[in-house]
């Protein structure tokens, strides 16, 4: 068995109110941070996660997370109140309403990894302000050391220059499709891809919701995917019958990726694990959506992520 490398997890750590149009739930965790250390649990252990509470935040959500081998040493506690979202999707699951963001103890948070912890060959910048994902790249600086990155089109109109600081600083840029097509200006998402690339990141990923996800990495000569001058792979989504509560798919796909990336224990990726590691994420993220908040991702385990990835490998194959 390979030993896994290091893995830490920096971003948002969240209270959720999620409507529904069948329920509605408040207290929720949430957070990209959150979605993405737990999902990467279930790949490797210990996941180091870096983030900011308030004294308002529900304990019980930290000790779910501890139990997962997700440890806290990075998570500095306020005295103000926590972050926190509340939302509504309607018939369309696709359709999300923000009723409010409370920004709260983020607003003048200044990331301070532990110095245990700045070793990490993996790192996650989860969702958070493009300020704060340098501050965490200033510190993490280990050797050969793969960065992934996710943004969000708040960062991409407020702090545009910021936010390219980042990209050329990371391995791996996962973003969503209307960010890209924003971000790039085209509606062209081959095109985005190529235009993402010529950012900085070594590899981009663009997430597609509930129609999966597309990979593009720069042109390799041995590689047999290649489209439009990239390297290029397209991943399906696990089809679910209902879905519950999309909240944080995105972020457990990010760290279902990077905790598979992890656990190979390699000090350098190729496109192939990527392509293998964007699988993972998918599925992974299928749980997610199949309850409130992360209440159906805390109670799978890794054996039913491998059946689920047998499924779909049967779905897809031809």
């Amino acid at each position: 068995m390979p030993t896994p490398s290091a893995l830490l997890v920096g971003g948002t750590i969240a209270i959720d109110h999620v409507k529904t149009p069948t329920a509605e739930a408040e207290n929720l965790l949430g957070g990209s941070a959150s979605y993405a250390a737990l999902a990467a649990s279930y790949f490797t252990k210990p996941v180091h996660l870096v983030g900011i509470v308030g004294h308002d935040f529900p304990k019980e959500h930290l000790a779910m997370l501890e139990n997962h081998g997700v440890t806290l040493d990075g998570i500095e506690r306020s005295e103000g109140a926590s972050f926190a979202w509340s939302g509504e999707y309607h018939e369309n699951m696709n359709d999300r309403t923000t009723h409010s963001v409370s920004v709260n103890v983020l607003e003048n948070w200044a990331v301070q990894v532990p110095e245990a912890l700045r070793g990490a060959t993996v790192l996650v910048l989860a969702n958070m302000a493009p300020g704060n994902q340098l501050e965490m790249l200033d510190q993490c600086n280990a050797p050969g050391r793969f960065v992934v990155a996710d943004t969000m089109d708040i960062w991409i109109s407020i702090a545009s220059d910021t936010l390219h600081e980042v990209l050329k600083r990371i391995d791996l840029l996962v973003i969503n499709e209307s960010e890209a097509r924003v971000f790039t200006e085209t509606s062209n998402l081959i095109l985005a891809g190529q235009r993402l690339l010529a950012k900085g990141p070594r590899h981009v990923v663009i997430k597609l919701g509930e129609f999966g996800a597309m990979l593009f990495s720069p042109p390799a000569a041995d590689a047999p995917w290649v489209l439009s001058e990239t390297t290029f792979f397209r991943c399906a989504a696990f089809p679910l019958a209902e879905v519950a509560d999309p909240t944080g798919a995105g972020d457990t796909f990010l760290g279902g990726l990077a905790g598979y990336l992890a656990a190979t224990g390699k000090a350098s990726f190729d496109f192939e694990d990527i392509r293998r590691a964007v699988v993972q994420g998918s599925v992974t993220a299928s749980f997610t959506c199949e309850a409130f908040s992360t209440r159906r991702l805390e109670e799978i385990t890794p054996a039913l992520i491998e059946e689920r990835l047998g499924i779909f490998q049967r779905m897809t194959e031809w």
